[in-house]
Order: structure tokens, then sequence, then C-alpha cells
């Protein structure tokens, strides 16, 4: 019975803009999250070590941080587009 239930399920296409979402999203969101706590551990490191250059160091990781934001947000757009067209 549940396999009934689970393969009507994958062949409804709104279940399948769902989950196509879902994936999108959440692979997408992966990276960037990745590369953000890399990011900011190995700048929070730089500063440690040389705390005169805490200035430079900071203005380098916020940007680096909304490069890389740009890409969950277009992984965003990509899931809602999946989603309502």
């Amino acid at each position: 019975m549940i396999a009934e239930i689970a393969q009507g399920a994958f062949n409804n296409v709104a279940s399948a803009k769902a989950l196509g979402a879902a994936l999108a999203i959440g692979l997408g969101a992966l990276g960037p999250g990745i590369g953000i706590g890399i990011l900011a551990s190995k700048a929070l490191e730089a500063i440690g070590r040389n705390p005169e250059a805490e200035s430079k160091i900071k203005t380098n990781m916020i940007l680096a941080i909304a490069f890389a934001e740009a890409i969950a947000i277009y992984a965003l757009v990509v899931s809602l587009i999946i989603l309502f067209v």
C-alpha cells in the first residue's frame, strides 16, 4: 500500500516540481554555506596571526561572503522558477 501511494506521488507533476525545487535550493545552498564557513575560519585565523591587518582582512572577507551569498540567491531563484513555472 505504501509503495502504491509513493508511486502515485512521484507521477504527480506538482510533486516533481516540489522535489526539484527542494533539491535545487538544498544543493545550491550547500556549497556557499561550506564556503562561507571556510572563509570566515581562515579570516579569523589571519586576524589572529596579524591583528594590525584586521580592517583589510575584514573588508575582503565581507566582499567574498557577498559573492558566495549571490550563488545561494541564484539557487533560490532557480528553485522558485522550478516551483512556479
